[in-house]
């Protein structure tokens, strides 16, 4: 199903509150506190807190029970329907690239054109791309092994390594669909995808290049860490091994960069193909529709990178079928989110929210950005902001012009991001695997993901002076 913000749509009925402005900020207070409260303090599994959460504002708002329900329910097919397919097409696609070899080629072949100088910045290339089609856990968890290994095999510091490759994995999950979080929030502001994917490449090189290669000589004084001692390999120890067959370099690039193409084919035939190219328009349009573009990727992947990496129907088979089981939280989590949205929309309280805005003169980027970075430094999840900043802003962006919409999006994954944290459990993956201490975690991770948020901010709206 292709997400509802790509379907032509008629100009939505103006919605009308279920209750006063005062009680439906106060059902929005409280229900956001409860959330909170649930994730950070009892521990409560995101999807549940997030449904009683949801329910809880519905009703508290003024909804009836059976209303507050439908349009519960309403939010989460929705939002599985459309978002939900392109997480586990990307997930199968990840595993496939993960399975075949064929992020480890490109890995080895960036890596060997390197010299220790340039390694920072190459790493950094393998973060944004061994990024783009993966989620952030699946690619930290990747990554990890990659980053030990290449910095025990050059003797380059640790963290000159790990913070380049790490700033690349996390600003291309914060910034570029198809990516959840983006195509989250692309999804509930009804933002084109093309020119969200165009921006947020333009904003994501600099803010890597910040984040990581510049800030990388300081992480690495302020955190100066062995290598830890694992992933020990045969060809650490000195053996000549003869490696497992995978795909080729461009064979890996190709299957990673297919379904950006994809889309970017479609956002440009959208501007600029003559109204007489009606019929290659379409087929554009087609394979260009985000779960399309994926599927065909993943069709792609399948051919390509199982025979370079010479898997058999067997093995290509486990690899798609093993790579759903782990995404089965964040899909729930995803849905849940997406009917608090909904729930959020029609009690009338991103109405009382949207008048408050436009009289209230604050920029809506600076404010969309706000909102994430408040949720995110209380749940510790990027996706729970990027949902719940998408959820608010949704009535103030359909007051907005498409290109400023699309800079929206890019500020709400670049306010997903700040400051990572105790209750993140990318911090503590971070932490483990590099082997620093708590507050050497601080001063390297977390101010890479403030680093990330603030850098990102600054070119949406720079780019905002311009589009």
């Amino acid at each position: 199903m292709v997400p509802l913000s790509l379907l032509p749509m008629a100009d939505p009925a103006p919605i009308v509150p279920v209750g006063s402005d005062a009680q439906l900020i106060t059902a929005a207070l409280i229900g956001f506190t409860v959330i909170i409260v649930l994730i950070t303090w009892l521990k409560v599994n995101p999807f549940l807190a997030l449904t009683i959460g949801a329910l809880g504002v519905g009703i508290g708002a003024g909804m009836a029970t059976d209303q507050a329900l439908t349009s519960f329910a309403t939010g989460f097919g929705s939002t599985m329907g459309g978002v939900g397919v392109l997480i586990a097409l990307g997930a199968m696609f990840g595993k496939l690239l993960a399975d075949s070899g064929g992020a480890d080629r490109v890995v080895d072949t960036l890596v060997a054109r390197s010299s220790p100088r340039a390694l920072p910045w190459t790493m950094g290339v393998v973060g944004a791309v061994i990024g783009l089609p993966m989620f952030f856990e699946i690619g930290l968890v990747l990554l990890i092994p990659v980053i030990i290994l290449v910095a025990r095999r050059s003797g380059v510091a640790l963290m000159k390594i790990a913070i380049p490759t790490l700033a690349g994995l996390s600003a291309m999950h914060g910034l570029v669909p198809p990516h959840p979080g983006p195509l989250i929030a692309i999804d509930a502001l009804g933002a084109n995808l093309g020119l969200t994917l165009a921006f947020g490449v333009i904003i994501a090189i600099p803010t890597i290049i910040v984040a990581g290669p510049l800030f990388s000589g300081f992480a690495a004084r302020w955190a100066p860490v062995p290598v830890p001692d694992m992933f020990i390999t045969a060809e650490d120890e000195g053996e000549d091994v003869t490696r497992r067959p995978r795909p080729s370099f461009a064979a890996a690039l190709a299957s990673i960069l297919l379904p950006v193409i994809l889309m970017m084919a479609k956002a440009i035939a959208a501007v600029f193909a003559p109204e007489s190219a009606d019929a290659w328009k379409g087929f554009i349009d087609f394979v260009g529709t985000p779960t399309i573009a994926l599927l065909i990727t993943l069709v792609f992947g399948i051919f390509v990178l199982g025979a370079g990496g010479r898997m058999n129907r067997t093995s290509v088979a486990h690899s798609l079928e093993s790579s759903l089981p782990p995404i089965a939280a964040i899909l729930l989590i995803v849905g849940a989110g997406g009917a608090f949205k909904q729930v959020l929309i029609d009690t009338g309280i991103g109405e009382v929210i949207t008048r408050a805005v436009l009289e209230s003169g604050i920029s809506v980027l600076l404010l969309g950005w706000l909102v994430a970075v408040l949720v995110r430094i209380a749940t510790g999840s990027a996706t729970i902001a990027t949902i719940t900043a998408a959820g608010l802003m949704t009535p103030v962006a359909a007051t907005l012009p498409g290109p400023e919409v699309a800079l929206l999006v890019l500020a709400i994954g670049s306010g997903s991001v700040f400051l990572s944290h105790v209750n993140d459990a990318g911090f503590w993956l971070v932490k483990q695997y590099l082997g620093t201490s708590l507050p050497q975690t601080f001063k390297t991770w977390t101010v890479l993901e403030c680093l990330i948020s603030v850098v990102g901010l600054a070119g949406v709206l720079l780019l905002d002076l311009v589009v």
